[in-house]
């Protein structure tokens, strides 16, 4: 935590891979999963929105911040690859929405420079 800002760094694959192509795991906890609907960034407007009386307990829970944190809390993200041998290979950082299909769209994001392996 920073600021009321919550970094969650996720290693997205162990091989170069784009940023458009980091994926949330299919067994990825539901504690994650409700990490990014509680405080990542908000989908793009939908085709309507639900009126008080139409939405569910259910819905309200994946939108529930996390107590701990507070609900003005913003999750920052910095996505890397990396392997053991070669170390990072690219990093990023910014403000991811999980999509229903474990896709992630980036209403910001940012390379950063890795810094170059020391020779042994």
């Amino acid at each position: 935590m920073i600021n009321d800002h919550a970094l969650f760094p996720f290693r997205y694959a162990n091989r170069p891979r784009p940023l458009d192509r980091a994926r949330l795991p299919s067994n990825a906890s539901p504690t994650r999963r409700r990490l990014f609907r509680a405080h990542g960034p908000q989908p793009p407007e939908g085709l309507f929105d639900l009126d008080d009386d139409l939405t569910t307990d259910e819905y309200l829970g994946l939108h529930e911040a996390f107590e701990e944190l507070g609900a003005s809390t913003k999750l920052i993200c910095v996505f890397f690859t990396a392997d053991a041998e070669n170390g990072i290979h690219a990093i990023y950082w910014g403000e991811a929405h999980l999509e229903p299909d474990r896709t992630f769209t980036w209403p910001h994001s940012e390379q950063l420079p890795v810094a170059p392996q020391p020779l042994a």
